[in-house]
C-alpha cells in the first residue's frame, strides 16, 4: 500500500472556491480490488466477454469506484483528515473505462459556522466530459 502526504485544512482554512483535484488512470486491477472490497461481481466490470454484449461493448468502473474518488479528495486533501462526511449526491453521467484519466475536482460553495459544515461541490470527468456530479456536505473540524 502507498501513503500519500496528507493535507489538512480546517474550517477557517476554507473559502468559497478553494478546490483540490485529484487525477487517476483507471487500471483492470481496480475493477479487480473493488469488486473484491464491494462484493459487486457484476460482470459488466470482471468479464470482457459479457461487457462486450452490452451497450457499453467493454467492461466500465463500478460507479461507485468513480464515486470514492470524491471520498479521496474529501478525505486526504480537501478538507482532508478530520473532516466527517454528513451527505452526498450522485449523478452518473456517463461510463468511465479501463485506461480512462478521471479528473475529480472538489469545491468549496457554501460555508455554514454552525456545525463548521461546507457543502462542496464534486465532479468527475473523462476527456473534457462529466461522467459524475453531485454534491457533499462535510463537518470540518476547527484550527487546533
Amino acid at each position: 500500500m502507498t501513503f500519500r502526504a496528507l493535507r489538512t485544512l480546517a474550517f477557517d482554512d476554507l473559502a468559497i472556491g478553494t478546490r483540490d483535484v485529484l487525477m487517476r488512470t483507471v487500471m483492470e486491477t481496480d475493477l479487480v480490488r473493488f469488486a473484491d472490497v464491494s462484493g459487486d461481481d457484476n460482470p459488466i466490470h470482471l468479464s470482457d466477454s459479457y461487457a462486450a454484449g452490452t451497450r457499453f461493448g467493454q467492461r466500465i468502473a463500478h460507479g461507485m469506484f468513480t464515486a470514492s474518488l470524491i471520498s479521496a479528495v474529501i478525505g486526504t486533501r480537501m478538507p482532508g483528515p478530520g473532516a466527517v462526511y454528513l451527505s452526498q449526491t450522485l449523478n452518473f453521467l456517463g461510463p468511465v473505462k479501463i485506461g480512462d484519466v478521471v479528473c475529480t475536482t472538489v469545491e468549496v460553495v457554501e460555508k455554514v459556522e454552525k456545525g463548521r459544515r461546507v457543502r462542496l461541490s464534486c465532479a468527475c470527468v473523462v476527456d473534457g466530459k462529466a461522467v459524475l456530479e453531485g454534491e457533499a456536505w462535510v463537518s470540518v473540524p476547527a484550527k487546533t
